[in-house]
Formats: C-alpha cells, sequence, structure tokens
C-alpha cells in the first residue's frame, strides 16, 4: 500500500504542531523548574507535581463517586491541573460534571491528566476554515469559564499569611506616613506660619501700649419724701441704670471721639511716626477710621449689679493715657449734669408758671370784689343787712304798739274821732316804711340792684378770693420745694478709682495673643478640614 503525497495544508500543518509541542514542552519545563526552585511560593513544602503512583488504585477503593470526588479534593490539587484535567476529559469524549469528576473519570479509564504525553496531545492543529496559503496557528489550552461551586482548594500556610500581613501592614504604614507628611504640611502651612506671622508681631513689631484704668459710679439724691417703694431701689444700681447705660454709649460714641480730639488731640497722638502700622493712622484721617481705633483704644464696661462703670483707655505714652482718661472723666460728668439739668429746669418753670398763675387769679378776685363795692356803694353787704333787719324791727314794734293804742280809742263806748285818725294814719306810715324796707332787700334798683344779689355777688367774689389766696399758698409751697430740688444736684458722678498714669506698657500680651491666634488658626483649619471631608464623602 502506497502512502499518499502529503498535500501543501499537511506540510504546513506539521511544523505548527512541531511549534505548539515545542512550545508546550517549554511550559512544562519551566513548571519543573518551578517546582525545583528552593524559593517559597507561598505553600510551604506542598508538592501538587503528580506522583508516579497517582495513577495507582488505592488499597481499598472509595465506595461511591463522592467519595472518590472528595478524596480528589483533598490532594490539593490546584486550578491549573484541575483545568487541565478538564480538557484531558473533553479529549476523550468523557461529560464531567466538575473539574474533580473529570479526574476521577480519568482515573477510572486508567488515564493520569498529569503526564506530559496527555499534556502534548491536547495541542490539535485546527484545520477547518484555512486558506490555501495560510499557515495554522497554535492553538493553546483556554481556561475553562464554568466556576466551581465548591470552596477554592488552595491552601493558606502560616508562612504565607505571615507574609500577607506584613505586606498589608507595611501599606498601611506607608499610608499612615504619607498622610501624615500631608497633614504636618498642611498645619505648617495653614497654622503654624501664620501663627509665627502674628507671634513675630506682637513680640517684635507692635508698639507697647500704656493702660490707665479708672471706675466711676453715677449716684442719685432722692428727697425725704419718697415713697417706701423709692427708698428700696434708691440704694442700688437699679436706680440709676438708665444714667449709668446713657453715660456708657455716650463716652463710646463719635461724639465723645471728637471732642478729645479736639482737647487732647486724639489723631495727632495715633499719627505718630513711632507707631506700628497697624495702630497708626494717618493725620488727615476721616473721622470713622479715628473712631475705628478709638473704640479699640477706649474700652467701658458696665456692672448692673454694682452700677460701676468701669474704663481703660490706652495710648503710646503714660501721660496721654491718663490725660484721656480725666478727660473722659470730665465728660461723663458733664452729661450726668445735661441729663438732669432738664429735670430741674422743668420743675422750676412749672412752679413758677403755677405760682404766676394763682396770683393773678387771686388779683382778679380781689379787683372784682372792690369793683362791686364801688358799684354798689356798700363795704359790706352783711352790715347794710343787719342795719335794714334792726330798723325793720323798730318799725315794726311802733307799730305793734300803735295798733294796741288803736285797739283801746276804739274799745271807748264814744272814741275819738281825732285820735283815731290820727293813730290810723300812723299805722298806715309805719306799714309803708316797712315795706319800703323789704322791697330794698328783695327787689332790684335801677342802678344797684337788690340789697340780697349784691350780697350774693359779694359773698362769691370773697369766697373766690379765699379760694385763690389758698391757691396762691400752695403754689407758693411748690415753688420753694422746686427752688430746693433744684439748687440740690440730683444726679452726680462719684469717682471710685482715680486715673492714675501707668509705669509699665500694658499691651501688647504678646504671649496671650500667640496663643489666641494659633487657637483661631487652628479652629479654623479644623471647621474647613471637617466641611471639606463631609462635602468630599458626600460626592
Amino acid at each position: 500500500m502506497m502512502r499518499a503525497a502529503p498535500t501543501a495544508s499537511d506540510t504546513v500543518a506539521a511544523p505548527s504542531l512541531d511549534a505548539a509541542k515545542a512550545a508546550v514542552a517549554e511550559v512544562l519545563q519551566k513548571e519543573e523548574m518551578m517546582f525545583d526552585t528552593p524559593r517559597d511560593d507561598g505553600f510551604g513544602a506542598q508538592d501538587f507535581r503528580s506522583s508516579p503512583d497517582a495513577t495507582e488504585a488505592p488499597s481499598v477503593p472509595p465506595q461511591s463517586p463522592a467519595e472518590v470526588i472528595d478524596a480528589i479534593r483533598r490532594e490539593g490539587l490546584t486550578g491549573r491541573q484541575l483545568r487541565m484535567a478538564r480538557r484531558v476529559a473533553q479529549k476523550q469524549g468523557l461529560a464531567p460534571v466538575s473539574d474533580y469528576d473529570a479526574v476521577r473519570l480519568l482515573r477510572e479509564k486508567g488515564i493520569d491528566p498529569f503526564k506530559r504525553s496527555n499534556m502534548l496531545e491536547l495541542v490539535v492543529p485546527d484545520k477547518t476554515g484555512l486558506d490555501d496559503g495560510e499557515t495554522a496557528k497554535t492553538q493553546l489550552p483556554s481556561t475553562v469559564s464554568v466556576k466551581p461551586s465548591l470552596p477554592s482548594t488552595e491552601v493558606i500556610t502560616e508562612d504565607r499569611r505571615a507574609s500577607d500581613i506584613m505586606a498589608i501592614q507595611r501599606d498601611i504604614a506607608k499610608r499612615r506616613r504619607r498622610r501624615a507628611t500631608l497633614l504636618a504640611i498642611r498645619m505648617m502651612v495653614f497654622v503654624m506660619l501664620p501663627t509665627f506671622v502674628a507671634g513675630y508681631y506682637y513680640y517684635l513689631v507692635a508698639t507697647p501700649m500704656y493702660a490707665t484704668k479708672s471706675e466711676f459710679i453715677i449716684q442719685t439724691a432722692e428727697p425725704s419724701s419718697a415713697g417706701q417703694l423709692g427708698g428700696l431701689f434708691s440704694g442700688t444700681g437699679l436706680a440709676t441704670s438708665q444714667d449709668s447705660i446713657t453715660v456708657q454709649g455716650y463716652l463710646q460714641s463719635r461724639d465723645a471721639m471728637v471732642r478729645l480730639n479736639e482737647d487732647e488731640g486724639f489723631k495727632t497722638h495715633f499719627s505718630q511716626a513711632n507707631i506700628d502700622a497697624l495702630q497708626r493712622i494717618e493725620l488727615d484721617s476721616t473721622n470713622e477710621a479715628a473712631y475705628s481705633l478709638y473704640k479699640k483704644h477706649v474700652r467701658i464696661g458696665y456692672d448692673p449689679a454694682e452700677g460701676v462703670i468701669k474704663m481703660e483707655v490706652s495710648a503710646a505714652d503714660p501721660e496721654t493715657s491718663a490725660a484721656f482718661s480725666k478727660k473722659l472723666i470730665n465728660y461723663a460728668e458733664e452729661r450726668v449734669d445735661q441729663l438732669t439739668s432738664r429735670l430741674r429746669g422743668d420743675q422750676m418753670d412749672g412752679a413758677a408758671e403755677s405760682r404766676i398763675e394763682a396770683e393773678e387769679k387771686m388779683r382778679a378776685a380781689q379787683e372784682r370784689i372792690i369793683e362791686l363795692q364801688e358799684k354798689l356803694g356798700v363795704l359790706s353787704p352783711e352790715s347794710e343787712v343787719q342795719a335794714i333787719f334792726g330798723q325793720i324791727t323798730q318799725l315794726e314794734t311802733e307799730l305793734l304798739t300803735e295798733r294796741i293804742s288803736l285797739q283801746q280809742f276804739l274799745a271807748n263806748p264814744r272814741p275819738n274821732q281825732a285820735k283815731v285818725s290820727a293813730s290810723e294814719n300812723k299805722i298806715g306810715e309805719l306799714q309803708k316804711l316797712i315795706a319800703e324796707y323789704r322791697a330794698q332787700l328783695t327787689e332790684s334798683n335801677a342802678n344797684t340792684g337788690s340789697l340780697a344779689r349784691i350780697s350774693g355777688e359779694l359773698m362769691v367774689a370773697q369766697g373766690d378770693l379765699a379760694m385763690r389766696q389758698e391757691f396762691l399758698a400752695a403754689a407758693e409751697a411748690q415753688f420753694e420745694a422746686a427752688r430746693l430740688e433744684a439748687n440740690r444736684q440730683v444726679r452726680y458722678l462719684s469717682v471710685g478709682v482715680s486715673p492714675v498714669a501707668p509705669d509699665e506698657p500694658t499691651y501688647p500680651r504678646s504671649f496671650e495673643n500667640t496663643i489666641l491666634a494659633f487657637l483661631i488658626f487652628a479652629g479654623i483649619y479644623l471647621m474647613v478640614s471637617l466641611t471639606a471631608s463631609i462635602l468630599r464623602e458626600q460626592v
């Protein structure tokens, strides 16, 4: 039987097959060298190479396939060996359900899947789909994509675990060192450097300032007629709290700054060349700039429990500081006087107006009485009435006597007509006189009017005069009391601690201010870092 001549495709495929087998042999040689190397590969002394007796049947065969698979799993085969066994089983036409089942089926057929000959047989040239002139590509075994449903068989030794832990620790330490370095750099840039600049200013640049301290209180002089409730708070700071707060506000106002500049030269003092740039102002600066500096160097506090106003004035030299403090105390005393002067003026004006009005009304009542007396021609209506009543009484007595005499004349059998007529005429005259006198009391005259009306008008005028006299007396008493209160100082300023020029500079407090600057910058950095971390985590 003659052998067929090789075709072109067979000629091309033969070198490819030889090359694939050579590649697999090189891989196996490297694997053998890898297993022979003395370096630790993480598995300790465990050897995963197939032994010559790997395919030998055990002395006591397993009773079931599950026991056989469990025994194969305990052998500690690698994933590469299991994938190779599955490919050999598929080459032999077997249908394993898992990699371990492939090893079991191959061993039942008497095939060792880990022999080199079996591995070389896996390399089969793929001639399908090749055209003329194309060379067949080497087909290496592909990884089975089926994931095992059982736990991994890889055994981690203590040495490998220790080396992994040490590597993780080294990585954590490296990251910690890098973060600590970055944190230190940020702290130096954002906290320590600004603190150093602040300390340099406070220790070497800032101009020493001398502070003069003083304390004063506003007291009140309450009258002795004050009520019990008024006397309860008269000795406390509650009685003058409004005045103290008003004085405090005035000393911290622009008005006080302008007066201090006009009297003592506030701007001129703080525009000197020996004062540092942060505390110095220009000589022709605005009042707003001077007022901002004024609020920093004039500090005033009020204690409502004791009613004491505490003032601290600082300047570049002690004499100027004491002069500023004394001048401000004078301003406060003037303000207190102005607060009470209006009250005293209002009291005096009210009392004087009441006195003048009462006096004018009393004079008008007196003029009314004099006018009535001159008009009526009656000095005293009571005496006139008494005189008329006396005359009427006398006439009535004579009338009664004459009537009795007439009755006696008529009692005679033959009365004397002349005497009877004379008696009757006298009785009639007496009655007319009595009627005229009574008419003077009740009937009004064309010029003067009735005596009763005259008496009533005079009595009313006299009563009005008496009342106006009482009002005038009360107004006089009120005017005298107001004059006494006005002469007495109702509010006055009492200095408890007099301003004394210091002999050592009070500011700047270099150490305290430097520590405060450090705390402020550290707090700002902490807040910004926390905010940035929260935002970064949210993003």
